[in-house]
């Protein structure tokens, strides 16, 4: 069974549902669900956003990585594709995370979902002729005036990386010349792809992901500015279409870097059966590297305490008191 589908183009995007109750793809970048599940529509700019949780609410874990995560297998030197991002054997901390606007946008989303729903078809053929990726231009048939279209464009401007969960990432040299990035958490996912430098294909249990194009997206879109490379599997099986796209790369100024990850399962009628969707955000400076955790037997021991310099008590006195008489 295969566990692990895409859906087509993650960098692309996805969007509201401008039909009724399904939900349409229409291209741009692909985000994780809300913290409910449920998508959050953000029709205006066509990509998935979680919604506004609470910073109280989002746990954070940093699980401890085992010395064995850092074994060497050989030391040939790592491709050229994970250069500048990732080190051989060096364990990188990072997050997976969403991408939120002000809370104040929301007025606005709603209004163009109930634009959409009143005229679905005429929905459609806008948002497919617009940019993949990036807010709609005006019109006056999203609902919107165009001084709320204006404050829209400017909370959009403020939107922000929430981490969700910490986790780890190790590039690491695979049997048979392969390499994985295998990580902790809830990004173990992308820890079943294999990376073949020969072919330039990234392996994984449904098949082979293909080079396309290499992304460059500009500061409109929804993780802002950022370029890197992008591969991408997809297959018919008769009962359905299996569509898995990874792609990492680097967020403009240079700071950090980013992983994407979506995999999705189509039935022949387009109902999406399944839908994972992963964005890791990790330092590309030397801060966001770690060393091997102590032992465990070191970790087990306690502390050591400074001596205490202690003065000892003089020994009591004899009692000076007379004897009473009888």
């Amino acid at each position: 069974m295969k566990c692990d589908f895409f859906g087509d183009f993650p960098l692309r995007a996805v969007t509201i549902h401008a039909d009724g109750d399904k939900w349409a793809d229409h291209g741009g970048s692909a985000l994780p669900p809300t913290t409910d599940n449920r998508p959050l529509a953000l029709p205006l700019e066509f990509c998935w956003v979680g919604k506004h949780a609470s910073c109280d609410a989002m746990k954070f874990h940093f699980p401890i990585i085992a010395l064995s995560l850092v074994a060497h297998l050989s030391g040939a030197e790592s491709p050229k594709v994970f250069a500048g991002l990732f080190e051989k054997d060096i364990p990188k901390k990072a997050a997976i995370g969403v991408v939120v606007p002000p809370p104040e946008i929301d007025k606005y989303i709603a209004k163009v979902e109930a634009s959409a729903r009143k005229d679905p078809k005429w929905f459609r053929e806008f948002a497919s002729g617009s940019k993949s990726g990036a807010p709609l231009p005006f019109d006056e048939k999203l609902g919107l005036t165009k001084a709320e279209y204006d404050d829209y464009l400017a909370l959009w401007a403020k939107r922000d990386f929430k981490p969700l969960e910490e986790v780890m990432l190790l590039l690491r040299q695979s049997f048979g010349d392969t390499w994985s990035i295998t990580s902790t958490g809830g990004a173990s996912a992308i820890s079943t792809l294999r990376y073949d430098a020969k072919t330039d294909t990234f392996r994984s249990p449904n098949g082979n992901l293909k080079r396309i194009d290499d992304v460059t997206a500009d500061s409109s879109t929804v993780l802002g500015a950022w370029t890197g490379s992008e591969w991408k599997f997809e297959d018919d099986t008769g009962l359905g279409k299996i569509k898995e796209n990874f792609a990492m790369g680097r967020l403009a100024g240079g700071t950090y870097g980013i992983v994407i990850y979506r995999a999705q399962e189509l039935s022949t009628e387009g109902t999406r059966l399944l839908d994972k969707s992963l964005i890791i955000r990790f330092p590309l400076t030397k801060a966001g590297a770690v060393t091997a955790p102590p032992l465990a037997n070191d970790a087990a021991k306690p502390a050591t305490k400074p001596a205490v310099k202690v003065t000892p008590k003089s020994p009591a006195k004899a009692s000076t008191k007379p004897i009473p008489k009888n």
